[in-house]
């Protein structure tokens, strides 16, 4: 996975009016939080939004498929996350909109339980 310096940039600047966008790398990739709740991940130069049981109907209506990723030996995963639809790219008002979806997704999410130190 390779992280889009400028696709985070842009993330930041439009969503710039609704809080703080930070990010954590993750597998070559990176993870987005506004204001500290999870809403998306940037991974192999393109945004994908999370999302739960709740926004799916939003999301599939919307034609975003999920990511899915190749465990080895044909096996494949999937993560509760949805590729963003184009006009995010290039429309901060749609940009803000899907976000917004997908920070409610992050805000219902249960909170992780911290790692055992070994």
């Amino acid at each position: 996975m390779a992280v889009d310096a400028g696709l985070i940039a842009w993330v930041e600047e439009a969503l710039g009016p609704m809080g703080t966008v930070s990010r954590r790398a993750m597998m070559g990739g990176a993870t987005l939080y506004l204001d500290g709740a999870i809403f998306a991940i940037v991974a192999d130069d393109l945004l994908w939004f999370k999302a739960d049981a709740t926004s799916d109907a939003e999301w599939d209506a919307a034609g975003c498929p999920r990511f899915t990723f190749q465990m080895g030996k044909g096996w494949e995963g999937s993560m509760n996350y949805r590729r963003a639809p184009d006009d995010v790219y290039d429309d901060a008002d749609a940009m803000r909109d899907w976000a917004m979806i997908a920070v409610a997704a992050g805000q219902r999410a249960p909170a992780r339980k911290p790692r055992k130190k070994a």
